[in-house]
């Protein structure tokens, strides 16, 4: 009788969970939406992107871009043509065949479910009802966390890449590491983001003697080429040449030591390449050689608590939004704080802190219209991470 109870309070619980966030989300989708309505988006770059395929056109075509922007009330794109890579276009298409107001609210109802899923699968890698009892307010906390509220705002496809790589590190331990190999390669979704996490999970790897990762992602790759090139040909090109002319635009506006590094040359072309680009590879050069040293007593998850934010503030071009990632070595450093400490305390105090920095740096993002403040975020994540790991275990 004790156990017929016990599964019937866990039925209800489960069903609970599920009406509570599902209500959350559809009214958080719903309301932003009703926000941006007629506001140029991230999200309608990517739907216009995905209804030009469905409709068997390029969105690499500058005439067919102009026009879709054009039949949808905006009279000039903000670039000449798509610009992200193709394979990203034909993911989208099913969402660009149904309108844009439909498509909007879906994208931004699954990418909180993607947040959900992956807060899930991270607290269970602990299997222990004091880390399960986090889920909720984790989950109900992260929705307000910067990045998170920027990727509702804009729309961007941070949630997915999250995802992608919470999936793969669950793969890994899970001993399949070609599946995960192949799954990472579509985070080159956004090239400035995959590229440094799989140069350093293909390090880690490789000091591992793991190979299957290594040829999951370079299958990937040939699969997205294949799917960019039955659209067009010569997209990596016509790609490499529109994002290159988009990062000079932006350079000295986000929290990456290029921008800094243009900064302090004082915005000289020639000198900030030369900082931005000593600085990129001395921390992706100590990061792989720590991944490469401590192989055998790194987990996929902990390995790629360091990929994540070390790639973001070495890459080329990402915005706060991006920083969605965070998720990952923040629950990480949440759960351990319970494990080691045996409270919740610290767990909230680090979650406090982070939250609130993130807030803080959202609100001189619109004030100040660059990202440089994004920087704590970072900081903030690897500091912790720091401490966190040299923590002693309580009794």
């Amino acid at each position: 009788m004790r156990q017929v109870n016990r599964q019937l309070i866990k039925t209800a619980g489960i069903i609970f969970t599920l009406v509570f966030l599902g209500s959350i989300f559809y009214f958080r989708a719903v309301r932003e939406y009703e926000r941006q309505k007629g506001g140029f988006t991230n999200f309608f770059v990517f739907w216009i992107s995905g209804n030009i395929i469905s409709n068997g056109g390029n969105p690499y075509n500058p005439e067919a871009w102009s026009e879709g922007h054009r039949l949808n009330g905006f009279a000039e794109p903000a670039e000449s043509i798509f610009l992200y890579p193709l394979p990203l276009a034909v993911f989208m298409a099913p969402l660009g065949l149904i309108p844009f107001a439909q498509a909007s609210v879906v994208w931004k109802i699954l990418s909180q479910v993607l947040i959900g899923i992956t807060v899930f699968l991270l607290l269970s890698y602990w299997q222990t009802p004091s880390h399960r009892r986090l889920f909720i307010p984790l989950v109900f906390c992260f929705l307000y966390y910067g990045p998170v509220l920027l990727t509702m705002r804009t729309g961007s496809m941070g949630s997915l890449t999250l995802f992608i790589i919470v999936a793969s590190i669950y793969l890994i331990q899970k001993e399949k590491s070609f599946i995960a190999g192949l799954l990472l390669a579509f985070t080159m979704f956004k090239p400035p983001q995959g590229l440094v996490i799989l140069l350093l999970i293909g390090i880690w790897s490789l000091a591992r003697g793991d190979w299957k990762i290594i040829q999951g992602i370079l299958l990937g790759g040939v699969i997205l080429w294949i799917v960019g090139a039955a659209i067009d040909l010569n997209w990596v090109g016509k790609f490499l040449h529109s994002s290159g002319a988009a990062f000079d635009r932006r350079l000295g506006f986000q929290s990456n030591v290029w921008s800094f590094s243009h900064l302090v040359c004082r915005k000289d072309t020639v000198c900030g390449y030369i900082l931005g680009g000593a600085c990129s590879l001395i921390l992706v050069g100590l990061s792989a050689f720590y991944l490469w040293r401590k192989q055998s007593q790194l987990t996929a998850w902990d390995a790629m608590n360091l990929m994540i934010p070390i790639g973001f503030v070495s890459t080329v071009y990402l915005w706060s939004y991006d920083q969605i990632l965070y998720i990952i070595p923040i629950v990480w450093i949440l759960g351990t704080l319970v494990q080691k400490t045996r409270k919740y305390i610290y767990a909230f105090i680090f979650l406090i802190i982070i939250l609130s920095y993130a807030f803080f740096a959202l609100v001189k993002l619109s004030e100040l219209a660059h990202d440089l403040w994004s920087l704590g975020n970072t900081l903030i994540v690897l500091i912790a991470l720091f401490i966190t790991v040299n923590l002693k275990q309580k009794a």
